[in-house]
Formats: C-alpha cells, sequence, structure tokens
C-alpha cells in the first residue's frame, strides 16, 4: 500500500485532533465506571477510513492524549494507545473504502463496518485491558467489562454516524474538495 502525507493529511492531523478533543465531553454513560458512548469515535473512524492509518493513528493518539489531559489533568495512556491502534487498523484499509473517489456503496459500507467492529475489538477488548493491567495495575473483571462496554459502544455508534459522515463525504465532500496540489 502507497502511503502519502502531504498537506491535506497534515491539516487532517490538525483538524481531526481538535475536533476529537472538543467531542471529549460528548458522552453518554454506558452504566460501567469510566465508560461512555462518544461520538469522537466516529470522527475517528471517519478520518482513518478517508486519509489512512497514519492519520487515523495521530489523530487517535494526540486527540485522546490532549483531550484527557485537557478535561482530567492528565492522559490514561492505557486508552490512549488503542485510540491509535483503532486509527490504524480502519486506516490501512482506506483505499478500498473508496470514500475519497465517491464510491462508497453497499460493498464498502459492510466492508468499513466489519473492519471497525475488528479493530475495535483488538483496541478494547484486548489492547486497552492489557495496558490497563500492565501500567495501572487495574484488577482483571473491572478492565475486561470496560473494555466490552467500549467496544459495544464504539460499534453502534460508528456503524451510525461514522457510516453517515463517510456516505455524506463520499457524495458531497470527494467530488467538490476545494484542497488541490500546486505545480
Amino acid at each position: 500500500m502507497k502511503t502519502s502525507f502531504g498537506v491535506k493529511e497534515v491539516v487532517a492531523v490538525g483538524i481531526g485532533a481538535a475536533l476529537f478533543v472538543a467531542l471529549t465531553q460528548v458522552q453518554i454513560p454506558l452504566g460501567i465506571p469510566n465508560t461512555y458512548l462518544q461520538p469522537r469515535a466516529a470522527l475517528l473512524a471517519f478520518l482513518a477510513a478517508v486519509f489512512g492509518p497514519i492519520v487515523g493513528a495521530a489523530v487517535g493518539l494526540i486527540g485522546h492524549a490532549v483531550g484527557d489531559m485537557f478535561f482530567y489533568g492528565s492522559a490514561w495512556w492505557s486508552w490512549v494507545f488503542p485510540e491509535a491502534v483503532f486509527g490504524i487498523i480502519v486506516g490501512v484499509f482506506a483505499k478500498k473504502y473508496a470514500i475519497k473517489e465517491g464510491g462508497f456503496g453497499k460493498k464498502e459500507i459492510i466492508h468499513f463496518n466489519v473492519v471497525q467492529v475488528i479493530a475495535n475489538a483488538a483496541a478494547w477488548i484486548l489492547v486497552a485491558p492489557i495496558l490497563d493491567l500492565i501500567i495501572y495495575k487495574e484488577p482483571a473483571n473491572k478492565v475486561f467489562l470496560q473494555g466490552v462496554a467500549a467496544w459495544l459502544g464504539n460499534v453502534v455508534i460508528i456503524a451510525i454516524l461514522g457510516t453517515l459522515l463517510a456516505v455524506g463525504y463520499s457524495k458531497v465532500g470527494a467530488k467538490s474538495s476545494s484542497l488541490t496540489k500546486e505545480d
């Protein structure tokens, strides 16, 4: 896979991370301590699906770390790194979704959602709980319960909001991008 990183990607990281931080406080409790349904997950999935794994990783890592520091005083690193893992996994398949090209149809929507379910499972059922155990010595039953709740919440919000963002951008934004490369 050819990965390019230019002005569009830098702008996507900057704007994406800022929006991710702003959306940090938009949350619906899931009934599990410190675990919420958050639209920022859909934003991250969308940006990774459009711009690829580097942008996905950077937005997840920077956005989550800065959001935690800004709103809670310090970053919870065991949940910051899984955001980057999620962004990488979703972003690796960016070309297959064809969002930029305006081809985000039924097949691509299904592919996007299968990948996001798997990426969320890797990030929240595997990476986050293991890092919680290693870094913070949290109880295993607590962190795996939180991980499953985060996985389910993210899967739902991304399936709805992330898919809508991608469909909308594919139909409108992909055809009218104002950023062009100068010769």
